[in-house]
């Protein structure tokens, strides 16, 4: 083999290695970096405030998933960077979430049923309704998680999709938490 070919044979190589390696863009194309982001994924459409996250989920029928966190907090920025560089995670988001940053604490008890702490993620349904059955792996903190807990979050993540299935099926029988938000919590947030 010649030089030439040997050479064109390893940029071709190096073409598909790095093509393979990109970072997740969403199919709208690449998006303006957000600062509502906060470093958690600029490509991803973060809603402003809670009662907007609220009625885009109702709105897109999509399960909206708040992330609390604290800026100074290095679990939380430890926490933001293995999140902000799990592809699949930011895919699904991208795809089927409503997402939401909570830079402080809320008074609504439904969004901190165990406690006020971050990092902490809570799922809530199209129907205002907080998924007590989603929760992460840790007992002393229920919606926790931490930098290892990438595939605990993305079957969580997996998990709030398919019950937004089931639900919309059964929607004509009962609820299927206990942790319906009234119409009035998004305005005390």
């Amino acid at each position: 083999m010649t030089r030439a070919a040997a050479s064109l044979v390893l940029v071709l190589v190096l073409v598909a290695l790095s093509s393979t390696s990109t970072k997740y863009v969403p199919k709208s194309g690449q998006r303006i970096p957000q600062s509502l982001s906060r470093g958690w994924g600029d490509q991803l459409n973060w809603a402003q405030t809670y009662e907007e996250a609220l009625f885009l989920s109702r709105s897109r029928n999509k399960p909206l998933m708040v992330l609390f966190l604290l800026e100074d907090c290095p679990r939380s920025q430890a926490f933001k960077q293995a999140f902000n560089e799990n592809d699949k995670i930011q895919r699904i988001l991208d795809e089927d979430f409503v997402v939401f940053n909570m830079m402080q604490e809320t008074v609504d008890q439904h969004l901190s049923p165990d406690g006020q702490y971050v990092p902490r993620i809570i799922f809530v349904d199209p129907s205002m309704t907080v998924r007590d059955d989603i929760i992460g792996r840790y007992s002393n903190r229920l919606y926790g998680y931490e930098v290892e807990d990438m595939n605990v979050l993305l079957e969580n993540m997996k998990k709030a999709k398919k019950l937004l299935k089931v639900s919309a099926v059964s929607r004509r029988t009962t609820p299927t938490s206990t942790h319906s938000l009234p119409e009035s919590t998004a305005a005390e947030v």
